[in-house]
């Protein structure tokens, strides 16, 4: 915990009870010294019959260093639940030896008729007591009808989302949209104030005249632009592919990748490496980082928040640091570009990431893009599961790219491959399938769902911009 600043000391009244509930300290900066103080009592002799005998305490100090950090519980610590069950007459009896199995039981233990315990499955996120500050109730002009209510407007654990107005489309809808929508216009407009954010709109124009389908991603590492401001831009230029081989793809206006064959080299392929038992090496034997994992997971109650400062109108008009007014707050960095490993695959190197999403165009390698342009100019039908290309050709470009990264991976760590097989022809047998990753079970593939492989990563992004 001390390693982590943003974490907070979890302190459990009952250790042993898995139901107790923690309570949690703050860190806090502190500039105090940790004292030893010895108490010694020395008893006088006693000198005549009338006289007491009389203790001389004597206090040693010693100085044994400077606190620079302290913890302090400052949340209330009743959030408890009982594994207890009420009986009709009241009383209170303990469930901890009826729920809890401390050994091996026989099946006995298992078939016993009991009272349904179940704890709740969250707490209260705060843990820290807060006014409310209720508004009176409005009062209507007569005839006035309340709205509908939808699930969309009902109250959610988060709050909603400011909406970015960008165009979704799915590869069913007949028609692709020609302009941005007019709230998008103005979201624009409004913050586009300053001369470098009119030169970053006609960097990303003459991008999307080269390449009419862009990843974000692709874009940040081609342009420097504030990610707020990216927000904006892109449904400004662009609507968002939702479904098909360019899903989670930025379209050009009045672009239909459907309709052109040569749209074949900006499809999306998602890639994932694959690791474990039967590919020789582990998870933890490659040094590519997961972008997250249930290890690390943190309840929100156990994570203090940083305070980040809030992005208005007023910070995207002085340009965030880019080329705003003197007294405007610059960022560390003036410079939001990402590198180009982020988007585009070579040979001899590893994906920043586990799990990438490539664009056929964006694999930098002779023998991979021979597979993407095996049937050059026979393109006769665009399907959602492989577009342009034929079938079966993510397959082939996932197992050639996993072969690729197994021999970086057999280079860079030879012990680990001191057992590997290989077969008849001299080609090494690959361990999973594509959609699986850190999995040592052997699935079949499963039939092709419009969103496939890329479900996590795109309600990510498409959250930014609903």
């Amino acid at each position: 915990i001390y390693t982590d600043p943003a974490k907070r000391l979890e302190l459990y009244f009952r250790p042993k009870d898995p139901y107790c509930h923690p309570v949690c300290a703050n860190r806090f900066p502190t500039s105090t010294m940790l004292l030893r103080v010895r108490r010694s009592t020395k008893k006088k002799q006693q000198l005549g019959a009338e006289d007491q005998i009389q203790p001389e305490v004597q206090f040693e100090m010693e100085i044994l260093g400077i606190v620079t950090t302290v913890y302090k519980f400052q949340g209330m610590s009743d959030f408890q639940y009982l594994a207890m069950h009420s009986g009709p007459d009241g009383k209170q009896t303990s469930m901890y030896d009826k729920v809890l199995m401390l050994k091996p039981e026989k099946e006995e233990f298992f078939n016993k008729d009991l009272p349904l315990y179940i704890p709740p499955p969250i707490f209260s996120r705060l843990d820290t007591p807060v006014d409310y500050f209720y508004r009176p109730d409005i009062q209507h002009r007569s005839g006035y009808n309340n709205p509908q209510v939808s699930g969309e407007n009902l109250i959610g654990l988060s709050r909603a989302r400011r909406p970015h107005n960008a165009i979704f489309v799915n590869f069913d809808d007949e028609e692709i949209p020609t302009k941005p929508l007019d709230a998008a216009v103005q979201n624009w407009k409004k913050v586009c104030t300053n001369p470098v954010d009119k030169k970053v709109e006609e960097e990303l124009r003459k991008l999307f005249e080269v390449r009419p389908v862009w990843s974000r991603n692709a874009v940040k590492a081609n342009i420097s632009v504030h990610p707020d401001k990216l927000k904006l831009l892109l449904p400004y230029l662009a609507y968002y592919m939702l479904t098909g081989p360019w899903r989670s793809l930025w379209v050009r206006f009045g672009y239909d990748p459907r309709k052109h064959p040569e749209a074949k080299i900006y499809q999306v392929l998602d890639f994932r490496i694959r690791c474990g038992m039967k590919s020789g090496y582990a998870g933890t034997d490659m040094p590519v980082k997961a972008k997250r994992s249930t290890y690390n997971y943190s309840l929100p109650i156990t994570v203090k928040k940083q305070g980040s400062h809030t992005v208005s109108v007023h910070d995207l008009k002085q340009g965030l640091g880019s080329a705003g007014t003197s007294g405007a707050k610059k960022p560390p960095s003036s410079s939001y570009k990402l590198k180009e490993s982020v988007y585009i695959f070579r040979e001899g190197a590893l994906p920043p990431y586990r799990q990438m999403f490539y664009q056929l165009c964006d694999l930098n390698v002779e023998s991979l893009q021979k597979i993407i342009h095996r049937n050059d100019g026979t393109e006769s039908e665009c399907t959602e599961r492989d577009g342009w290309c034929l079938a079966k050709t993510s397959d082939d470009l996932r197992d050639s790219m996993s072969l690729m990264i197994k021999q970086i991976i057999r280079s860079t760590r030879p012990a680990l491959f001191s057992n590997t097989t290989s077969s008849e022809d001299g080609k090494e047998q690959l361990a999973y399938e594509s959609g699986e990753e850190e999995d040592d079970e052997e699935e079949e593939e499963e039939d092709f769902k419009p969103s496939d492989g890329s479900e996590n990563e795109m309600e990510t992004e498409i959250l930014d911009y609903v």
